[in-house]
This record gives structure tokens, sequence and C-alpha cells, in this order.
């Protein structure tokens, strides 16, 4: 089973930026989807953020403006920039891939998840 692997992960002050970046090996053919997602203590895993295969991207309303997905294929990496970090941003960021998704930000849609990269967000 290929790997999905994130780093980037830290503490940071509100209004700070971190970039998270997800290795993510043999997901880069035009079916697969690659996306963010993020859980916080007590609360259900939430989709942030998906690219398609053709570069598409969907965001929840909850960060768009401040955080960017992105990928490079040539590198097998996805990446997410988080701009304007809030505290209410501080989860475990996860990457995952699925195939042929239809509700982009639906959790079951994706069936390989990576462990996940804490974020903090404290002054």
């Amino acid at each position: 089973q290929a790997l999905l692997v994130e780093t980037g992960g830290g503490s940071v002050q509100p209004g700070g930026s971190l970039r998270l970046s997800c290795a993510a090996a043999e997901y880069s053919a035009r079916l697969w989807s690659l996306a963010w997602f993020r859980q916080s203590p007590g609360k259900e895993r939430e989709g942030v953020s998906v690219i398609d295969g053709d570069e598409t991207t969907n965001y929840a309303s909850s960060v768009k403006g401040r955080f960017t997905i992105s990928k490079d294929n040539t590198k097998n990496t996805l990446y997410l920039q988080m701009n304007n970090l809030e505290y209410e941003n501080t989860a475990m960021y996860y990457c995952a891939a699925g195939y042929m998704v239809a509700d982009k930000l639906r959790e079951l849609e994706y069936n390989y998840w990576g462990q996940g990269t804490q974020v903090t967000v404290s002054s």
C-alpha cells in the first residue's frame, strides 16, 4: 500500500503561516484527487481543501482566501500553504487520496490516509 507522509506542522502564533507537505507517490494520475483534512479534539474530521488531477481546487468556506492547495507532480508532493492562521485552525492535519472522487470534501470518498501532522496556533 502506497504511503502518504505529512510534514511541516508545528506551533505558530495567530496571524502566522505554515506550509504543510505530503509525499504522495503514485497519486499523480488524472483521476486521483488529493485532499487535506483536519481534526480537532472532540470534533469530527473535516475537509479543508482538495486538488484534482486536472488541477481543479476546492476549499472549505472557512479557509478560502487564506489557504492554498497545490501539488508538484515532478516531486509527487502535495502542499497546503496556510496564511493568517487562527486559533480555530489548531488541529491534526491529514492528507488523503481518493480515486474518482465525487463529493470532494467528504471523508468517506478517500481511501488512503497519512498519519497526520499537528498544527497548533497559540500565542
